[in-house]
């Protein structure tokens, strides 16, 4: 069956493209894209006065299967995600068996076939997250990775990281990096501060994040290898970045909504669902934070996904589980952040949330070109609503958003030219 989308206003930035067309899709694929397409037998969508874009894509996050089901499955993770409006995500490799081997990545792709986004992985820098050995990557490649990363935990050895640098080089394979030095992270509970002060906290300062970034920006310098740092949160570690792309180093970055919208007093009173690796920090990282996400500093507009139990999080601030969720809140919260306040276009945000991760992953993905995947996602940019974790697909309710009042949601998801989520 053939489906026609009628008069909604596309927004691709591939194609840079930002007017009301019609969108036909065949076979799974966009086969015209043009005004005033007429065409018989097939189901016509009415997107007037909505806005189409391509499938939105996170580049981060986790997933939990194989291991840790009592927190979320991959399907209840893919349900989540066309909830929020993407059509595929990166599941990270910090599962129970560690996604350092063929077996464990078989397992994912079985239990990913009936689910309605698409569903790709990235394996671990080092076997078993141990950052002693690294990880066979061309075995890993050969069954489909996208990158490689040992998210959760950072390679503190930096012969290992230098020399795990080297192979991904020599197989053009992305290195996606989580930034904080384990010799600076004192009690791993919130951000150095005002607000730890108050609680009596010794925290996390941005130094244990940024004297990371420091070096995993110098060592992709010195051997040519692409570098992502995951979930940016400090301001010197934005300008660290921005720099180090004025050299020409192969570096890209995101962040999440939750890192770019609230601050480290949320945790007075959120609790532990206002916890994270990285922590929330303060107004001027924030402000810097807006500032690259407008010029180009940061990439990528990536949640971080974390779902957890409520025994994971009913614990003191230093022994709770560190990750709030995120696909169905992501878009609500960068649209009510930062298009409807002028901060960002919709095109511009499309691009951070679709199009570069698409080519940073190097996907066939991201687009709204004739021939592609019919993976689209469609916006209402004026709903409003309430976030309300009671009615999460995802397992995790475990957020510091809930009752927050939002504009803009996706209506609907399609994957492969099929509808997977209609609000």
């Amino acid at each position: 069956m053939k489906i026609l989308i009628k008069e909604g206003w596309v927004v691709d930035p591939s194609q840079n493209i930002n007017g009301v067309l019609d969108i036909l899709i065949e076979k799974g694929k966009i086969k015209k894209i043009d005004p005033n397409i007429f065409e018989d037998e097939c189901e016509i969508i009415d997107a007037k006065g909505k806005y189409i874009v391509p499938g939105l894509i996170d580049m981060h996050v986790h997933f939990r299967e194989p291991g840790f089901e009592d927190k979320e499955e991959i399907n209840t993770g893919a349900h989540a995600a066309v909830a929020g409006g993407f059509s595929s995500v990166v599941c990270m490799p910090n599962t129970n068996p560690v996604i350092d081997n063929v077996k464990t990545i078989e397992y994912i792709h079985e239990k990913s076939k009936n689910v309605p986004c698409n569903i790709y992985m990235m394996g671990s820098i080092t076997k078993g997250l141990e950052g002693k050995e690294m990880s066979p990557y061309e075995k890993l490649l050969e069954k489909g990775i996208v990158g490689i990363t040992d998210d959760g935990k950072t390679v503190m050895d930096t012969k290992v990281m230098y020399e795990a640098l080297q192979v991904a080089k020599d197989l053009d394979l992305l290195v996606s990096t989580h930034c904080e030095d384990v010799n600076l992270m004192y009690d791993r509970s919130i951000h150095r501060g005002y607000i730890s002060k108050k609680l009596n906290l010794e925290g996390i300062p941005k130094v244990a994040e940024e004297n990371i970034i420091i070096r995993d920006v110098f060592l992709s310098e010195k051997t040519g290898a692409k570098v992502h740092i995951q979930h940016l949160s400090t301001k010197d570690g934005v300008k660290i970045v921005r720099d180090a792309k004025k050299r020409g180093v192969r570096v890209t970055c995101e962040v999440t909504p939750h890192h770019f919208s609230i601050i480290d007093e949320e945790i007075l009173s959120q609790g532990t669902n206002a916890k994270m690796s990285p922590p929330l920090r303060t107004k001027e990282d924030i402000d810097e934070i807006l500032k690259g996400l407008v010029d180009g500093t940061i990439d990528v507009i990536a949640t971080d996904h974390a779902p957890h139990t409520n025994s994971d999080k009913d614990k003191n601030i230093i022994d709770a589980a560190n990750g709030i969720v995120g696909l169905e809140t992501s878009l609500g919260i960068a649209l009510t952040e930062l298009v409807h306040t002028k901060k960002m276009t919709l095109i511009n945000l499309i691009e951070k949330m679709s199009t570069v991760p698409a080519q940073i992953l190097k996907l066939k993905k991201g687009s709204l070109k004739v021939g592609m995947d019919a993976d689209i996602t469609i916006i209402d940019l004026n709903k409003e609503w309430i976030v309300d974790k009671n009615k999460f697909f995802s397992k995790g309710k475990n957020t510091p958003f809930h009752g927050k009042k939002l504009k803009g949601k996706a209506v609907m998801t399609m994957v492969g030219g099929e509808i997977k989520y209609r609000d």
